[in-house]
């Protein structure tokens, strides 16, 4: 993790139970008599997220329906801990500017919005090509004044384009992030969650997976998947390359990276890719600019 991540040496179950007492029932003990949760229960991961938002980042009030991803919040931010050490260099941010970032499908959980405005005290747009994923994520902002302040969802009712219509002219903006759909149908985006449950706990229940899966292709799965949507994020981002000074993408698979960068040399971005890890978990994203 990031040096800078407040989770990278765990959590405080005692003091995140005091703000969300559901998270209570969900915690067991490892081998080492640490407390933790069952990664592999949804209802476990998002009580831990729900008590992380209400407590450290001041919200006061945070739903997720059943069937929408569940962000986990320490990998969330260590994106945005990268990104504001990148862009703190290379534009010289004081500590008195007001970065605006962009969140390209924020989808209902919204999470790099309210992370960047409440960890960051940045000005934060969404933008979500899902209505109903739009409904959820304004819910949770009206009903905390900050976020009311510094977040504003738009949706994005064209899917033919990702950004055309939602940013206009006058929009300026210092970054943009993005979680891209990483499968390239909704069946293969359910092998992908039966096989991510496998792995963490042998006995899941398949049809509490089926369900839980629910709602979630939107955020998992488009024609072409993960390299494919970034290429077409690349190619749209040369119309905007005056407004918003870095693009940047998380890349779920290294083999995708060869096709991403060619379309970056066609683009004549100057880019740069930046590994990320969490645990025995390796990831990475990638930044360019014009």
């Amino acid at each position: 993790m990031h040096e800078k991540n407040p989770y990278k040496f765990g959590y405080d179950f005692e003091r995140l139970t005091h703000r969300n007492m559901d998270l209570k029932q969900h915690i067991i003990y490892n081998p080492s008599g640490q407390k933790t949760i069952n990664f592999s229960d949804a209802f476990a991961v998002l009580a831990l997220n729900k008590s992380l938002l209400l407590s450290d980042f001041k919200l006061n009030y945070y739903h997720l329906p059943k069937g929408y991803l569940i962000p986990p919040i320490p990998g969330r931010l260590d994106y945005l801990l990268h990104i504001n050490d990148i862009i703190s260099e290379k534009i010289k941010i004081s500590p008195n500017t007001r970065v605006k970032g962009l969140d390209l499908g924020c989808g209902a959980n919204g999470i790099y919005c309210i992370l960047g405005a409440q960890y960051y005290n940045w000005k934060m747009v969404g933008i979500e090509s899902d209505a109903e994923a739009v409904a959820v994520v304004n819910k949770n902002i009206s009903n905390t004044k900050e976020l009311q302040d510094k977040v504003t969802i738009l949706h994005q009712s064209d899917k033919s384009f990702l950004l055309k219509n939602c940013v206009t002219s006058k929009d300026e903006f210092d970054f943009l992030v993005c979680n891209p759909p990483f499968h390239t149908s909704e069946k293969d985006a359910m092998k992908g969650s039966l096989k991510k449950h496998k792995n963490l706990n042998h006995n899941s229940d398949k049809s509490n997976i089926i369900l839980n899966f629910q709602g979630q292709a939107n955020e998992l799965w488009c024609n072409g998947g993960e390299s494919l949507f970034i290429k077409r994020l690349i190619k749209e981002s040369i119309l905007f390359k005056h407004q918003i000074k870095f693009f940047t993408s998380l890349v779920a698979k290294a083999s995708h990276l060869p096709k991403i960068e060619k379309q970056l040399y066609k683009a004549k971005a100057n880019y740069e890719i930046i590994p990320m890890a969490q645990g025995h978990k390796k990831s990475r994203f990638i930044i360019w600019w014009f």
